[in-house]
């Protein structure tokens, strides 16, 4: 029984009072008197302060006795007063020992910072960093073709004829790879010897994009052909690159890349022609940028890199000249200057602004944040962790099982929950979930890249394009669907019948205008009445289309990422849409 409850009088204690009056003679011999009278505190003791907060000139005055279970004599050290203090009197002691109050504050506010710092790292450990889906786009092909006749004597041979062929890059890549290195993903050792490897091809300048070119193509070439993926970490968040390819021969598997991303890097080249070639003469910039904005990314970071190039060096002219081209465009595209774009200038070989700001030696007119600065900073996404599950399928691989690989759109994912792959209707169970890493976990939220491993369903049976859903609310399927276009480029005219392949989320399909339904106005937006025979460059229609097999969709006011697409034709970027209406399959 402890001290509390011998304190508590026989009237006020639940018990019957006959049970303490009943207490046992063995507490005696603790020192403790069972009926001793109840303990009345003294309202005028001086306040308790320990030892080891006590100041050296106050160690000879004796702390005031600690309350006891019965009341005791004061100590013979502590003499007694011979007159009550007043009020002035009585305040002035706890006004002296100013010391001792500013080791309690600070005592206290290191307490406090330390629970601030452990809940900080419980909440980490429970749910993790936010994770950020980053897609590196831009692209700048300048091929110069010059034909000259001359002659070469060396060792009697003669050459005539020759043919240069020049290739410039934006330096999306190579960005990327030196975030990885910045940030500790790579380490001295790796780069070394991509260095050596790339000196040894006379590529001495590439060797930073090799952390995320990995085959014989990509190296050789200098360019990206296929989406690549890597992962680093800062103190704040969790991040995964796309390094989506930038020519125009593998624009399908940049919009790949784009349709995982939340925020995308357009990566534009400062140097004298490059970028003139790249945004004006009709080069990529622009595709990429609409690719963009279509497959959901909602903030786009505009870098102005190679600014540290002889034609440019670091040239505040010439980093306004590009900012005050590419607004307009980026703007007409459907980013909000205010809040969708961000425009900083860097150095992806060297590094500068890629992780800390550069310094005011370098570039004295910039006052933003780096890179990662501004991404650790950002506002947090808007994730629809309580939506039912959608996973589309980017990826599948057969090993110990069917593995599949995809971005959790909306929802979560727990290991051994059933689930749904649409559209061939297959109710299938989760055994594992990989993250970035490779590492198991038990749970994938709204916005991972996850690698999933499923029970119930062979590879053959699945396929790119398909989704992974709830049981009870699976996605929507169907072959026919209503949308909204918005025709960018076509030579000819556009009437029902028209043909051209279909890239919504992972999926990529061919589909035919079934019909035309209704023209918008571009002031008002009205629908007209009467159906159109036909549509041109610049118009917006409701137009119903049809696909020869089934596929995944949701209307875009439902499930955005789900409904918005792009209509592509003999390698040009058609139309831009999204879904109105989903007429589903019986």
């Amino acid at each position: 029984m402890s001290e509390e409850n011998i304190k508590i009088a026989p009237g006020e204690n639940w018990e019957e009072a006959a049970e303490t009056e009943a207490l046992p003679q063995t507490f005696s011999k603790m020192g403790l008197n069972a009926n001793a009278p109840v303990f009345k505190p003294n309202v005028n003791a001086k306040e308790f302060v320990p030892s080891w907060l006590q100041n050296a000139t106050e160690t000879t005055s004796a702390p005031a006795p600690a309350p006891a279970p019965a009341p005791a004599p004061a100590p013979a050290s502590a003499p007694a007063p011979a007159e009550a203090p007043t009020p002035t009197e009585a305040q002035a002691p706890a006004e002296a020992p100013a010391p001792n109050d500013d080791k309690k504050s600070i005592s206290v506010a290191a307490d406090q910072a330390e629970d601030e710092a452990v809940d900080s790292e419980v909440i980490e450990d429970l749910y993790g960093k936010e994770h950020i889906n980053l897609v590196f786009i831009g692209h700048v092909d300048l091929e110069i073709w010059k034909y000259y006749n001359w002659v070469l004597i060396f060792y009697h041979y003669q050459a005539s004829v020759r043919e240069i062929r020049i290739f410039l890059y934006a330096g999306k890549s190579t960005m990327g790879g030196n975030i990885l290195f910045l940030t500790g993903m790579i380490d001295q050792r790796t780069m070394d010897k991509y260095e050596k490897e790339a000196k040894e091809q006379s590529r001495e300048s590439w060797y930073l994009s090799w952390a995320l070119d990995t085959n014989k193509e990509e190296r050789a070439k200098g360019k990206t052909v296929e989406c690549g993926r890597a992962y680093f970490e800062t103190d704040k968040r969790r991040y995964t690159i796309l390094d989506a390819p930038g020519h125009k021969n593998y624009v399908p598997s940049m919009i790949g890349g784009a349709s995982q991303a939340d925020v995308g890097i357009l990566v534009i080249s400062a140097r004298k022609g490059e970028f003139e070639t790249g945004f004006e003469r009709g080069g990529q910039t622009r595709e990429h940028a609409v690719l963009a904005k279509t497959s959901g990314v909602s903030k786009l970071i505009v870098a102005i890199n190679k600014m540290d190039d002889p034609t440019v060096t670091w040239s505040k002219e010439r980093y306004d000249e590009c900012v005050n081209k590419l607004t307009p465009f980026l703007k007409g595209s459907g980013f909000n200057p205010a809040t969708d774009l961000e425009f900083m200038p860097v150095s992806g070989f060297t590094g500068l602004n890629l992780k800390d700001r550069v310094s005011k030696d370098v570039c004295n007119w910039y006052n933003g944040p780096s890179i990662l600065e501004y991404l650790d900073n950002m506002q947090a996404l808007d994730r629809k962790i309580n939506s039912p599950l959608m996973v589309p399928i980017i990826e599948k691989y057969k090993d110990m099982g069917t593995i599949v690989v995809g971005k959790v759109e909306s929802g979560k994912v727990t290991k051994g929950q059933s689930v749904m792959v649409m559209p061939n209707k297959r109710t299938v169970e989760i055994s594992a979930i990989y993250n970035e890493l490779e590492d198991e976990v038990s749970t994938g939220y709204c916005g991972d890249n996850v690698r999933l491993r499923l029970k119930g369903i062979e590879e053959e049976e699945c396929s790119t394009g398909f989704v992974v859903c709830d049981v009870k609310k699976p996605v929507k399927t169907t072959t026919t669907f209503e949308a909204q276009l918005a025709i960018l480029e076509h030579k000819n005219i556009i009437c029902a019948g028209y043909s051209a392949i279909l890239h919504i989320h992972s999926c990529v399909e061919e589909i035919s205008v079934s019909a035309l339904l209704h023209v918008l106005e571009k002031k008002t937006g009205k629908r007209s009445k009467k159906a159109p025979q036909f549509v041109k460059k610049g118009q917006k229609v409701i137009a119903r289309l049809e696909t020869p097999g089934p596929i995944c969709v949701e209307t875009f006011e439902d499930y955005p990422q789900l409904g918005r697409f792009t209509l592509r034709d003999e390698g040009k970027t058609i139309a831009i849409g999204k879904v109105t209406k989903v007429i589903e399959n019986q």
